[in-house]
């Protein structure tokens, strides 16, 4: 059961790593703050890979052009995943938009079922829908009047892109003759450099200051950097041990650890339907883990 531990650690530094976002988003461009995510964490997944070896020696993989693909369309598709994201925060009715992104355990069930030879049990697909229901309920999707096409369409590409990613990443570390978690961490480092490469040519192109913007906030980028890399350390370690779709379904109790930051910390009333979303979130992690 250990994808569950990673998983609940992937929820922990997600969390922790959306807070600190928050904060530097007050000081730096969307782009500046989604560039924070990657910046230092090709190193700190260098070192982990470093770490890993010293510990477990294996050789290093061999590196296919197929596995090469696999690599570039995860690293792709979750900036452009992450771009829909950031396009949803403009809308009118943003947490509808969010709710259906959070729709990547069902698209990842159904895909992955479909074209990666999932087989997922009936336990798992009972608690992948209520997962998906929890949050729809969580978004608001049910009151009259919030749904719209554009934010539909926007918020089940944002969904499918996050899905693929993650399926994609699972089909990468099963391509490399190495064990776990050797392959899960090669599989990082690959993402995390092509996507930081990516996003450092967009910048330059577009707006150097973003840099002096981030350098003026460094302890808070590291900060971000490292958060959101050890984060990638368990979802990718989660995936390569289990299937996506539960991995995502058992993340959703993400919402569980804002609502009681937004209850305890910002002193929020509890709404009826967060108490519903989240009850429904429970039993759809209890029902994937017995899966």
């Amino acid at each position: 059961m250990s994808w569950i531990l990673f998983t609940l650690g992937a929820v922990i530094m997600q969390t922790f790593r959306n807070a600190l976002q928050s904060q530097l988003s007050e000081h730096v461009s969307t782009s500046g703050v989604t560039l924070a995510r990657f910046l230092f964490a090709p190193p700190i997944a260098l070192f982990y890979l470093y770490l890993l070896h010293t510990f477990s020696q294996q050789p290093i993989p061999e590196f296919s052009q197929g596995f090469l693909a696999v690599i570039l369309l995860a690293s792709v598709l979750q900036i452009a995943a992450t771009s829909l994201m950031v396009i949803l925060f403009k809308q009118k009715n943003f947490a509808v938009g969010a709710g259906l992104a959070k729709s990547e355990a069902l698209v990842a069930g159904v895909l992955g079922t479909i074209f990666f030879g999932s087989q997922l049990s009936l336990f798992g697909w009972l608690g992948i829908f209520i997962g998906a229901a929890a949050v729809f309920v969580l978004s608001g999707g049910g009151r009259k009047g919030e749904l719209s096409l554009k934010t539909v369409t926007i918020g089940l590409a944002c969904g499918t892109c996050f899905a693929l990613t993650s399926l994609y990443v699972r089909e990468a570390a099963h391509m490399l003759n190495v064990p776990f978690p050797h392959s899960a961490a090669w599989v990082l480092l690959w993402v995390l450099c092509i996507q930081t490469m990516i996003l450092l040519a967009y910048i330059t192109i577009k707006d150097r200051s973003i840099f002096s913007a981030l350098k003026t906030q460094s302890k808070m980028t590291l900060a971000t950097s490292l958060t959101s890399c050890l984060g990638s350390i368990c979802w990718f370690s989660a995936m390569a041990l289990h299937h996506v779709a539960y991995v995502k379904t058992l993340g959703q109790i993400e919402v569980l650890f804002t609502i009681l930051i937004a209850v305890f910390w910002l002193k929020n009333p509890v709404k009826k339907q967060e108490i519903i979303g989240l009850l429904l979130i429970a039993f759809a992690a209890i029902l994937v883990m017995w899966a």
